[in-house]
């Protein structure tokens, strides 16, 4: 039996989410079948994390076990490409070491968040429209307060399954270019639905309506009624997962 990590990208439109759920179409079971069909038996698969529906991700990686002999990776990226819908799209194929975990092993995941203020007809399925211009300045200055806690119950969907809510943020930044407006944070780990209230918190401070003390207060509250509404998943991106390189069959 090998392990391998199987990297991909979808469009979360059409989706319920990575994870398999009992309400709906998941990317993990579109995967899953996809791979049962070409290998001939059933094929589990686990996954970096989970996104929520509508979410997409440029960048997933999931793990899967085999003992298909001699199996041709970039055929069967191939095969894989030729069975699964238009909206999910796998990159490669690589053997990792037999206990690799996409999920545990994962050093760092980067999201980031597209807004615009303008009224693109072409990409608003892809981008939040924020109404009115955004003080970037503001914004960046009560990310640099994430930097402060590991803590971030106040961002975290109410009653989860994890046993922590601490976080290691490691990049946190908005980025405008004209009428756009990019977040781009990387940590560790998140917790569920934590980047989008992030995201609606901070643009509480891009209003003038949240400065930094208020961000430290929301933070120590510890109460996710305090922060900021979450802003929709279709303008969030999962962008990269990293992982240490000695996990990787050379």
């Amino acid at each position: 039996m090998k392990r391998y990590f199987l990297y991909l990208s979808y469009n979360g439109e059409n989706y319920c989410g990575w994870q398999i759920q009992p309400n709906g179409l998941a990317v993990q079971e579109v995967v899953e079948k996809a791979l049962a069909t070409l290998l001939r038996q059933p094929t589990p698969i686990v996954g970096a994390g989970r996104t929520d529906a509508g979410v997409h991700a440029r960048m997933m990686v999931a793990h899967f076990d085999s003992d298909c002999e001699g199996l041709d990776l970039k055929r069967l990226t191939s095969k894989l490409n030729s069975i699964l819908p238009k909206d999910i799209a796998i990159y490669k194929i690589v053997e990792v070491k037999a206990d690799a975990h996409a999920r545990f092993d994962a050093v760092s995941r980067l999201y980031k968040y597209y807004i615009t203020t303008a009224k693109d007809p072409f990409l608003h399925k892809l981008k939040y429209r924020a109404i009115g211009d955004l003080n970037v300045e503001a914004m960046n200055a009560c990310a640099d307060i994430l930097f402060e806690y590991v803590d971030f119950t106040s961002f975290s969907k109410l009653h989860t399954d994890v046993k922590t809510n601490d976080c290691q943020i490691m990049y946190a930044r908005w980025e405008q270019d004209g009428d756009d407006y990019v977040f781009t944070i990387k940590a560790n780990r998140f917790l569920r639905n934590m980047v989008r209230s992030i995201v609606g918190t901070l643009l509480e401070a891009g209003r003038g309506r949240l400065d930094t003390d208020g961000m430290r207060r929301i933070i120590e509250a510890k109460d996710r009624g305090v922060a900021g509404t979450s802003v929709l998943g279709h303008a969030l991106f999962l962008e990269d997962v990293e992982y240490p390189d000695d996990i990787f069959e050379i």
